[in-house]
């Protein structure tokens, strides 16, 4: 809903209100688990399924409210205010009755998943937030000055209980029928028996900012502006004695009962715009400045939801812990947790055993970049126009996870592969892990775009373009909890210190190009035919082993690639001996080309590329006007897209591939059978159980999904 309202010729209102609520439904989650639980295949792969009930839902609620009101007072000031709320609201739903999730392998691999999915209990996240702007301008001649202050106010609220209906992990359906022992716990549960209330934070970002257009000659303006930015915390915070006490590495401590100190950011700005020959068929323009933004707030409210405070911290027991000895499969996981305060903490002030901690480094700032470009547009002959684009990217204040409960490593491990290993990984032991929200500088982005536009005089118009991009980080925060983003990361050492390598967000080549042609006939009738295409390569990935090599805890090894097949040691495996193995696992190498250039070297993080994708979009416009005798046009308007039409002609075309090696983005062909260390090195079996299966998993295939199959809408729109 929309109102205009005229004040008077000086004063402009208009206000606007949105509601949108979407439902959408999804798989369980592929492979994640409480701490301390390493991560295999799958739970819906060619040896393992997941039952429905283990699927869930999302019912998204978007609701906004905008005001905004602009002012003339005389030929040269004039004010724009802008005032907005929305709501946002994301809620899981499930089909299951409140149960256990259970995770039952066979031959240490996943095998059946069943039970409410284990995120997703009472999973709900909601967003107010207020914004408030006001710009005025100025019009001084060859200066337009403006000026402003912005103001938003961000609540949010966070119940993410993991594991809320607790989690179980068995080694084969024999154990579980059996009622013996599992081999992976978890759950997160509120206090006293009640649900815990998730977390919330009430946060700000003020700014205040000038800016100055200067047309210094008539084919010449320079922009040049500075803003002061400042995040405010509203919240008051409390203290966990239990936690605070807890002392990590390097003397480290992680602090629930408050936030970073509020500064203010400086972010200075310049541009400009030159028509070099004054008749816009040639113009260059460019600048450069610095920009703060935002972050996914889920990351600040990890810190109440894991003070203990609110919740228990996340309970993760993996294989080997000794809680798991005589624990009985319970289907009631609020009777359970009351009937064992031995292990289950029942109000606020003792932890857990392998409690999950987080918090916000005092010293974090809001992610900032600097970023640099330059463009040029060029008028060509026979009415095209070329455009061209570079733009460059610093990162100044990126951000990262880091665990203060990760241990000094032990030593290198011996041989080639000469990474660091860990006998023990924690400070703490009884800790689970203590995650850090903090800042690195590490990380930059650069792309080159070449663009051509055609516009003819019949109707006909079209446009190509190439883009490179390269970018480097050192990690994309993978997940929402702390531990997730962290542990799903990857990296030949300490997850603490990852190396700079590719972003997983860019792939350096994409080609985007569109025709369309409009034909108006008989007075009433206009049809539109448009194409447009794209091709890129569809993502990056990573070589890692199936499990742990480095005795950290965590499956995120990056891979070490022999430089000869004799270089790395088998151990006979499933029937096929450690010859075998080495000699499919280097012919394996051999027909990869990244990997073959990696020989002797360690893979690098989404080092390697996916397969192009060329895809073809297309779009019918009918269109059936007449003003019936009035001085406003009416337009009845049918449209017609097929997607991906590509694939409606070869089920071929425009489809993604699947890798069955692949665990989201790691590429997986070696499992370590034996770990290494100072005095010896590890050694390998192929992810595979028989050399036949590991070599139909080298090959790849068409992903199954709506993504790679071709689909049509029907639109129907009334335009007056």
């Amino acid at each position: 809903a929309r109102i205009d309202w005229n004040i008077s010729k000086n004063h402009k209102f208009t206000i606007r209100y949105n509601d949108v609520v979407g439902t959408s439904d999804q798989q369980t989650n592929a492979n994640s688990g409480p701490p301390n639980n390493t991560r295999y295949s799958g739970r819906i792969s060619k040896q393992s399924l997941a039952f429905s009930n283990a699927f869930y839902g999302f019912k998204n609620t978007v609701r906004s409210l905008t005001g905004e009101l602009n002012s003339s007072f005389g030929s040269k000031i004039s004010n724009k205010f802008l005032a907005s709320y929305t709501f946002i609201q994301d809620t899981r739903t499930s089909n299951s009755d409140l149960f256990p999730f259970v995770d039952i392998y066979k031959d240490g691999d996943q095998y059946m998943s069943f039970g409410y999915e284990l995120f997703s209990y009472n999973n709900d996240v909601q967003n107010k937030t207020l914004s408030i702007t006001d710009n005025l301008t100025v019009n001084l001649n060859r200066h337009t000055l403006t000026a402003g202050a912005s103001f938003d106010r961000l609540f949010f609220l966070n119940s993410y209980i993991r594991e809320g209906t607790s989690y179980y992990r068995y080694a084969s359906m024999d154990d579980f029928i059996g009622g013996l022992d599992p081999i992976g716990f978890g759950v997160t549960y509120g206090y006293n028996g009640e649900d815990a209330p998730g977390a919330t934070g009430t946060f700000g970002f003020a700014a205040v900012y000038a800016q100055d257009e200067w047309q210094i000659i008539p084919r010449f303006k320079l922009t040049y502006g500075l803003r002061l930015e400042m995040p405010l915390y509203f919240d008051e915070m409390d203290d966990n004695p239990a936690i605070s006490e807890l002392t990590f590495l390097n003397g480290a401590k992680v602090d629930v009962s408050s936030w970073p100190k509020s500064q203010v950011v400086m972010s200075p700005r310049l541009g400009f715009n030159w028509d070099v020959k004054g008749d816009r068929s040639l113009q260059v323009r460019g600048g450069t400045g610095v920009f703060t933004g935002l972050l996914p707030f889920v990351w600040f409210t990890n810190q109440p939801t894991n003070s203990g405070l609110i919740q228990v911290p996340e309970i993760g027991w993996g294989p080997g812990n000794t809680n798991l000895s005589g624990l009985e499969f319970h289907p009631d996981y609020k009777e359970f947790i009351a009937s064992r305060p031995d292990l289950f903490p029942q109000s606020p002030g003792n932890l857990p055993n392998n409690a999950s901690l987080a918090h916000v480094s005092k010293d974090f700032k809001f992610p900032q970049i600097w970023r640099s470009n330059i463009g040029v547009d060029v008028e060509l002959p026979w009415g095209m126009i070329f455009t061209g684009e570079a733009m460059f990217s610093k990162d100044i204040n990126a951000v990262k996870q880091i665990n203060l409960n990760l241990a000094d490593p032990t030593g290198i491990m011996q041989g080639t592969d000469s990474r660091p290993y860990w006998t023990t990984s924690k400070v703490i032991s009884s800790i689970s892990n203590a995650m850090e929200l903090t800042n690195t500088n590490k990380g930059y982005q650069y792309s080159f775009t070449a663009q051509l536009t055609k516009n003819f005089r019949n109707g006909l118009a079209g446009m190509f373009a190439y883009t490179y991009t390269m970018a480097k980080d050192i990690t994309s925060n993978p997940g929402s909890a702390a531990y997730s983003a962290y542990s799903s990361n990857t990296s030949r050492g300490s997850l603490n210190n990852p190396e700079l390598s590719y972003s997983g967000f860019a792939t350096p080549h994409k080609l985007v190009g569109n025709v369309s042609y409009r034909i108006e006939y008989a007075n009433h009738f206009a049809t539109t035919f448009s194409m447009v295409y794209q091709g890129f390569q569809t993502g990056r990935l990573t070589y890692t082993y199936y499990n742990d090599v480095n005795g950290d805890g965590i499956s995120s090894d990056i891979m070490y690639i022999p430089i000869n097949r004799y270089e790395l040691e088998f151990a006979d495996y499933k029937g096929m001996t450690a010859v075998e193995q080495r000699d499919a696992f280097w012919n394996y190498v051999n027909n990869n080309d990244y990997l073959k250039s990696r020989m002797g070297k360690y893979a690098e993080r989404f080092g390697d590329l996916e397969p192009w994708l060329h895809r073809f979009d297309a779009k019918i416009l009918q269109d059936i006007y007449s003003n019936f005798g009035t001085s406003r046009k009416y337009t009845l308007q049918v449209s017609i897209d097929l997607l991906n039409a590509g694939n409606l002609i070869n089920d071929k075309w425009g489809t993604y591939t699947l890798n069955p090696l692949a665990n989201y983005d790691n590429v997986r062909p070696l499992r370590v059978a034996t770990k290494g260390d100072g005095n010896s090195k590890p050694v390998y079996t192929l992810n595979a159980s028989s050399l036949s299966e590991f070599e139909s998993n080298t090959v790849l295939s068409k992903d199954l999904t709506t993504a790679s199959t071709w689909g049509c809408l029907l639109g129907l729109r009334l335009i007056f």
